[in-house]
């Protein structure tokens, strides 16, 4: 690790060091807060043992000096000497250029229309259940993708929740820890028809909302029925280039879900259509026209522009250009990111059976499975 120019900046108040050629500045504050020394952090779990108030609100850098790959920092007025491991300090500087496109994800999603049609992730049961880095392979790819196949699963009913469990925990719903998606009479979900289905998002009426939803095939004899999936990131990247002041719209406001389809259950909440960060991160999309309730948070003078761009957005999640479409087989099931790809499905002949199984888990379990599974091997997948 290459370092210079190692010296404390305003007063005591901050420190600038040179890592990699580049100059990086970090405040004594935020130094003292992240100090990684037994007194500070928990040896077993990471945690921290102090509170903000635990530290001198006017703690200052003494001293500061390189030692072997480790910069040595003392602080006042506590008398207290931290050493900093530098491949850590370059990682988590915080002194750089900020600016970023309102909209922006990270580099560790690709967004997608069509042409993924020909490259869909896809792993067999046995390879995840025998091999960590199999595993990680399909966790990386729903990252990456927002979706991904399994094949060759069990299909006893129940059995979809063993490939949550891989990697985190089933979230039980009201519709129960697993349950079937098939034609019903007098169905409490459209779900349960042989209706086709508009490309939507799972319960936008739970706060929080599930972020993963799993669907495994147990058994499919009919015509038609065919899976869909929409990158709804994309659809936003393209309502964003053309029509600005509708994004910001569906952004700004918030939009109303409900549900009232079982006895004893009325879910509701309130959250936009599209989801931004304060920095201006694309965090989710929220669109299921089944259970839009009234919009009320919207002023009537920003409405008629609202519905404008409500229908561009629908416009767009059914353009052809954008779904990539598969039919499931008895053993196979897909995983979608509730918060980023919508799943839809094609209307299906009456004659023959079509029975699957959904569940829901959440996302930071698979995100905390994938990053354990980085660590051991040492690569990001």
């Amino acid at each position: 690790m290459q370092v210079s120019e190692i010296h404390p900046i305003d007063g005591g108040g901050a420190i600038e060091v040179s890592l990699e050629g580049r100059p990086r500045r970090f405040h004594a504050l935020w130094l003292r807060d992240n100090a990684p020394d037994a007194e500070t952090r928990s040896p077993g779990n990471g945690q921290r043992l102090i509170t903000v108030l635990d530290i001198p609100a006017a703690t200052r850098i003494a001293s500061a000096q390189l030692s072997g790959d480790g910069l040595v920092v003392r602080f006042e007025p506590e008398g207290k000497t931290v050493t900093y491991d530098l491949g850590w300090l370059t990682a988590h500087a915080y002194d750089r250029a900020m600016a970023r496109q309102v909209g922006w994800t990270g580099p560790e999603i690709v967004r997608w229309d069509c042409g993924l049609q020909s490259q869909v992730p896809s792993v067999s049961f046995a390879e995840v259940s025998g091999s960590r880095k199999a595993l990680g392979r399909w966790l990386a790819a729903v990252r990456r993708f927002g979706f991904a196949v399994m094949t060759e699963t069990p299909t006893g009913s129940g059995s979809l929740c063993q490939v949550a469990e891989l990697f985190g925990f089933v979230r039980e719903t009201n519709y129960g820890r697993f349950f079937d998606v098939r034609a019903e009479v007098n169905p409490n979900n459209l779900a349960y028809t042989n209706l086709g289905l508009q490309a939507h998002t799972d319960n936008p009426y739970r706060d929080p909302v599930p972020t993963l939803q799993i669907l495994a095939c147990l058994e499919n004899s009919v015509e038609g029925g065919d899976s869909i999936v929409v990158d709804g990131f994309k659809v936003v990247e393209r309502l964003q280039q053309e029509n600005r002041r509708g994004f910001d719209l569906l952004n700004r406001h918030c939009a109303r879900f409900e549900y009232a389809g079982s006895k004893g259950v009325r879910l509701r909440a309130k959250r936009p259509l599209i989801e931004l960060g304060p920095d201006g991160e694309l965090i989710a999309i929220r669109f299921n026209n089944r259970s839009a309730a009234a919009f009320t948070d919207i002023p009537y003078d920003d409405m008629a522009g609202y519905y404008a761009a409500y229908r561009r957005l629908a416009e767009l999640i059914e353009d052809k250009t954008m779904e990539v479409t598969f039919k499931l087989r008895p053993g196979e099931l897909f995983i979608v990111d509730n918060t980023r790809v919508l799943h839809a499905r094609k209307s299906f002949s009456g004659s023959g059976k079509r029975w699957l199984q959904g569940c829901y888990a959440d996302k930071d379990g698979l995100l905390s499975t994938l990053a354990a599974i980085e660590e051991e091997e040492g690569v990001s997948l």
